[in-house]
């Protein structure tokens, strides 16, 4: 055994002394290569027989030599810096993911708790799986921050003291009131606690007997006595004719002129306050509006506006989604699956998934993870045109009845005007009734026809049948709101038609301009179709 191990001994000695040579050699030589005392001992014993010309090229070597001493001195630190910053990340990287598998555990602690606190509810009230109880219904209200500005602010109230909405921002809100087991179990909580709310819901009794002009006049006395908003009769009739021709309104202008408060204060004209859904620059998707499944939670986070959607369902109201800021993000994006299906001929093809499965605690309303948009819902977006702003595209703008409003109403006295009880249904049945009584006329039309032919011809551009089906639906409304026909074909022109003339070279129409407005004054008369050549001035203006 002593013979193997002085043999060990040997043979490692031999592979290990060779390292020690190395790294000893490596040592040894880089000591001699950065000894400057010895190269001045060097150049001092042959300094004596130097002549110029050698001094110069022994300061040239020398130079050489400590430039290259510095180079690799400088490698040698860089080399060591980034280690020291790869390992520093390294370390963070590390001290980020125990963060995170930290906050996870939390998150999972703090949903266990609140199981255990809403199962604690249900047992104080005695309640077991099967059995329902008495929820008073939500009782909303809202407070005006602003007299006009677009900017307003709405707290949406629960009674007993508990909530179920939170309308300060489009976000998952908290679980309110003591629920039954199924409804904490279900992952659309709030869907299913409107399910429960609903059961003991009473229909208002609604005012079935005013008329359009009625609605107008009432509405604006109400937006003046009760809210200090001041809008011109004409602003009002367009904005409830568009009700008649398009689910989406696009409300623009400049900043402060109201845009936001109105579709508000019909809110609270109607009893049913509008949702606000303020748009972020971040939003890229559909999950903004109706929201996610949550597959760590397995809950769905829903929002607002989904949980108002499936509310409309039930309710015979007239329900408004504000889409504040609309061109803050791409609207295309977050909202291009709503302008497909809100174009739909049938209204039971207005559906949306949710969910590609289906769970047995699931809300009644949803049918195999589909949710059926409401026929009672407007969609009204405003917008800015500014630098922070995205411009809204013609998919938009051809979907949509945009309506200006950019200035302030005059202010003036109106009596002290209530809410009105209105029903979905009946608004749309005064609708109907207008475009029954008050169809566009076979001369209109023919006139129109005839203006089509004259823009395609002069300018290339033409409209195609879905503004003429708008413009079917809207000028019969806004003559049932106490316009007249040629005022209200004039503004779709000129917002849905002339509008297109922006995407041309304005230097290549501008001698057509003229003779267009010619053609109108010969058409239509002097007199009218101002919006249109108000707007074409305008554009003359920009050359």
């Amino acid at each position: 055994m002593d013979v193997f191990v002085r043999f060990l001994y040997d043979f490692l000695t031999q592979f290990f002394g060779g390292i020690m040579m190395i790294l000893r050699g490596l040592v040894e030589g880089f000591i001699q290569m950065i000894n400057i005392g010895k190269y001045f001992d060097i150049i001092k014993s042959y300094s004596k027989d130097f002549t110029t010309v050698q001094w110069v090229m022994a300061l040239l070597a020398a130079l050489v030599v400590f430039l290259i001493i510095a180079f690799i001195i400088f490698i040698i630190v860089l080399l060591f810096k980034k280690y020291i910053r790869v390992r520093k990340t390294l370390v963070e990287q590390e001290t980020l993911l125990e963060e995170v598998a930290k906050l996870n555990h939390d998150v999972l602690r703090i949903t266990q708790e609140k199981d255990r606190i809403l199962a604690m509810k249900v047992s104080q009230l005695g309640l077991n799986t099967g059995e329902s109880s008495t929820i008073e219904p939500i009782i909303t209200d809202s407070i005006v921050t602003s007299s006009s500005g677009d900017n307003l602010d709405s707290s949406i109230m629960v009674s007993e003291d508990e909530s179920l909405l939170d309308s300060d921002s489009n976000e998952v809100i908290e679980e309110s009131t003591s629920p039954k087991a199924d409804t904490i179990n279900s992952r659309f909580y709030r869907l299913s606690m409107v399910d429960k709310l609903m059961e003991t819901y009473k229909p208002e009794v609604t005012d079935n007997e005013i008329s359009l002009t009625g609605i107008v006049e009432m509405f604006r006395n109400f937006a003046c006595s009760n809210m200090r908003l001041y809008y011109k009769e004409d602003v009002i009739r367009l904005f409830l004719a568009s009700f008649g021709a398009t689910r989406l309104i696009i409300l623009q202008g400049i900043s402060g002129t109201g845009k936001t408060s109105l579709p508000y204060a019909w809110g609270k004209f109607v009893n049913n306050d509008a949702i606000i859904a303020s748009v972020q620059p971040s939003w890229r998707d559909r999950t903004e509006l109706f929201g996610y499944f949550n597959e760590f939670t397995k809950k769905f986070n829903e929002t607002e506006v989904l949980a108002k959607m499936y509310e409309a369902r039930y309710i015979d109201k007239v329900y408004l989604t504000i889409l504040d800021e609309m061109n803050i993000a791409r609207v295309e994006y977050y909202f291009a699956e709503m302008l497909s299906i809100l174009e739909m001929p049938s209204r039971d093809e207005w559906i949306i998934e949710l969910t590609p499965d289906v769970w047995d605690t699931d809300p009644k309303g949803l049918d195999g993870g589909k949710l059926k948009l409401p026929d009672n819902m407007w969609y009204i977006g405003t917008i800015n045109n500014d630098d922070s702003t995205f411009m809204v595209t013609d998919k938009v703008y051809d979907r949509a009845i945009p309506i200006d409003i950019n200035d302030k109403g005059a202010v003036f006295d109106a009596p002290i005007t209530g809410h009105l009880s209105l029903s979905s249904k009946y608004l749309e049945s005064l609708f109907d009734k207008a475009k029954k009584d008050h169809p566009v006329s076979e001369e209109a039309m023919k006139k129109l026809e005839e203006m089509d032919n004259y823009v395609i011809e002069h300018f290339r551009i033409a409209f195609g049948n879905r503004i003429v089906k708008q413009m079917r639906d809207f000028v019969p409304v806004f003559v049932g709101c106490g316009g007249t026909e040629i005022d209200g074909i004039d503004y779709i022109v000129s917002h849905k038609i002339l509008r297109k003339f922006e995407q041309l070279n304005l230097s290549y129409i501008r001698d057509e301009i003229p003779d267009f407005i010619k053609f109108l004054d010969k058409t239509y008369g002097k007199e009218n179709m101002n919006e249109c050549k108000d707007y074409l001035n305008r554009l003359r203006k920009l050359m």
